[in-house]
């Protein structure tokens, strides 16, 4: 295989799995706004520092609220982790990838970047973010999963795992590291009403929370949910899961 053909193919891979890390991170923030009482506020500007984007965020807004937060993560195509950026760079590696990856590949990530740009304001607008998200979400498992029953076992797929399961190891990391910015930057009564909806919520966004309550049998606190998105050996998003397919790869 050309240098350059597996290099576009690992690109590919993280950049995909990138698109849909951002719409789960966003989700757990966009979920907790709706089940936290009022009086209990977050930060969206963790979402920039967690990111590593503070210098690039803060040289374009000087607001730091939600909207511009939201905007710079999902639409701004300066910033090359955007999520729209991301499923740019998919679409490019893809088109001079075609002859080593299922022709359905290039078809189905038009079509995922169409309908993203085409209604960017959803998952901009918060009424409709959740929808969009999901969708977002729901269009990358899609071509994951025409990837996983059409590409043959060669060493393309050695390539496009070891940047998949790269990228989720490194936003499985961001997303706990965003759970616990907010329970310290919270006060103590706070944290009381905080720990069960927020690491749920981290769960869930991880699509944890039911192999969570399986394997631990106990009610969630954070110990318990760090310690299983890091060391459960056989659930496909944790750490050390993650760690093992790039070692296998």
């Amino acid at each position: 295989m050309l240098s350059r053909v597996a290099e576009r193919l690992y690109w590919s891979a993280r950049y995909l799995e990138r698109v849909e890390n951002i719409a789960r991170l966003l989700n757990v923030y966009d979920e907790l706004l709706y089940d936290l009482p009022r009086d209990i506020r977050i930060s969206w500007y963790n979402l920039i520092e967690i990111n590593g984007s503070v210098i690039d965020y803060t040289s374009k807004y000087k607001d730091h609220g939600e909207r511009n937060v939201v905007k710079y993560l999902l639409s701004d195509m300066d910033n090359p982790s955007s999520l729209l950026a991301s499923l740019n760079m998919v679409r490019e590696n893809i088109r001079t990838s075609r002859d080593v990856v299922p022709e359905e590949m290039w078809e189905q990530i038009n079509e995922l970047n169409i309908y993203a740009k085409k209604h960017i304001q959803l998952g901009i607008n918060r009424s409709d973010r959740h929808v969009y998200l999901n969708d977002i979400i729901e269009g990358c498992q899609k071509v994951i999963g025409l990837l996983a029953n059409a590409m043959r076992r060669d060493a393309g797929w050695s390539f496009i795992i070891l940047g998949r399961y790269l990228e989720r190891a490194d936003m499985n990391t961001r997303i706990l590291d965003s759970a616990v910015s907010i329970m310290n930057q919270s006060s103590e009564e706070e944290r009381l009403h905080l720990e069960q909806v927020l690491w749920s919520k981290v769960l869930k966004s991880q699509s944890a929370y039911l192999n969570y309550r399986r394997t631990m049998r106990a009610s969630v606190t954070g110990e318990d949910a760090a310690t299983f998105l890091l060391m459960d050996e056989f659930f496909p998003r944790s750490q050390t899961f993650c760690l093992t397919q790039i070692k296998i790869a």
